[in-house]
């Protein structure tokens, strides 16, 4: 069964784009369909258009060059303050392996890519289970006071309860929003019914940059993860040579 998240990967990420703008963008791309995305850079290769999402060679998708319509150049933004998390209290002894596997597990009780929430964690606290936003979400995937208790959250600074608990927010709006990952994310940060009002992504640049930032990494993160599966010699192969 395909992951819950991975319909935001290459078909999907100019319209998505076109509501979420990145950070930082050099050039403005409008397809042949009336998409609009952004991207750092774009360069051709092999009959194909490599479409750079951040500076660098390692983070692009590839498309035919008939898809493309016009090609701008934009000025780069600085990018919009978001909400720091504030860190009142010592951060507690929790490694990557312990978030890690606590991730794995939500994932496979929710079907969403452990890579997905992985990216909203990041986005949300940093990894730090001890993180409290000004608005008052706390832990690992700061959830407000309302959420965690629908959620059966009692402790939301308890690394296991928090992340069980975003997950299974996550998993509802997903649904909700009929696994549109950007309008997800961003019920996630601004509530469901700042996007139903709105009819989509909220026009609150700390929400649509919070959206564009966990859908960077998210991507990010999965064409790591395929490339190093790449690398990796068939499961027939490592038997055979045991």
């Amino acid at each position: 069964m395909r992951k819950r998240g991975m319909t935001i990967l290459m078909a999907g990420i100019a319209g998505l784009m076109t509501q979420t703008p990145r950070l930082r963008a050099a050039e403005r791309i409008t397809l042949n369909n009336g998409f609009e995305m952004q991207c750092d850079h774009h360069v051709q290769v092999e009959g194909h258009v490599r479409l750079y999402l951040s500076p660098g060679e390692s983070n692009y998708i590839e498309i035919v060059p008939d898809q493309i319509a016009t090609v701008e150049a934009v000025p780069d933004a600085p990018a919009e303050a978001v909400v720091a998390a504030e860190m009142p209290k010592p951060a507690a002894k929790l490694t990557n392996s312990d978030v890690g596997e606590m991730l794995a597990r939500a994932g496979k009780d929710h079907n969403i890519d452990v890579d997905l929430l992985a990216s909203v964690v990041k986005a949300e606290s940093g990894g730090n289970p001890r993180a409290v936003s000004s608005a008052g979400a706390e832990g690992l995937m700061q959830l407000m006071p309302a959420t965690a208790t629908e959620h059966g959250v009692s402790d939301r600074f308890a690394p296991d309860q928090n992340v069980r608990g975003g997950s299974t927010y996550l998993d509802e709006l997903l649904s909700r929003y009929h696994d549109n990952l950007a309008l997800a994310l961003a019920a996630y940060n601004a509530g469901p019914g700042a996007v139903d009002k709105y009819h989509g992504i909220p026009p609150y640049s700390q929400t649509r940059t919070y959206v564009a930032r966990v859908i960077h990494e998210f991507n990010r993160r999965v064409l790591a993860r395929e490339a190093l599966q790449k690398q990796l010699p068939p499961a027939n192969e490592t038997a055979g040579n045991r």
